[in-house]
Order: structure tokens, then C-alpha cells, then sequence
């Protein structure tokens, strides 16, 4: 496993490209009273990002859509 130097983000732009989202997009727009809360609004962030929400790197199809595309099954 090889690490990106500290301070470098664009070593790895995927994870910090995600990172930004789920920061923006999901973490900033809620108070989590309880960490059963938490969870149950994160997996409806990320069900909403893996299926629904198109994705400009995958020719807008959503993740799940492009791995049906090539034959991939969700795990």
C-alpha cells in the first residue's frame, strides 16, 4: 500500500475529489444527535452518491449504472 506524502493532496485527487463531497455534501449539512442518527444519514448520503447522483467521470451514469454497464455485480 503506498501512502500520498503529507501536504499533497493532489497525490491521490480520487479520494480527495470524494472526500470534498461527502464533506460538503453530507457532514456539513447535518448535527448528528447520536451515532445511530449518523449512520443512517450517511448511508443515505452514500446510497444517494453510488446510485442515483450521476458522476461526470463516468460519462454521467451513476457508479452503480457503469458497473452494470461492464458487467460488474454490486457487492
Amino acid at each position: 500500500m503506498a501512502l500520498i506524502d503529507p501536504g499533497k493532496p493532489w497525490q491521490n485527487g480520487t479520494a480527495e475529489s470524494f472526500n470534498g463531497k461527502f464533506r460538503d455534501e453530507c457532514l456539513a449539512m447535518e448535527w448528528f444527535r447520536n451515532r445511530i442518527e449518523a449512520k443512517v444519514v450517511i448511508e443515505t448520503w452514500r446510497r444517494h452518491y453510488n446510485e442515483v447522483r450521476p458522476h461526470s467521470s463516468l460519462k454521467n451514469l451513476t457508479p452503480y449504472a457503469f458497473g452494470s454497464q461492464c458487467g460488474l455485480s454490486a457487492a
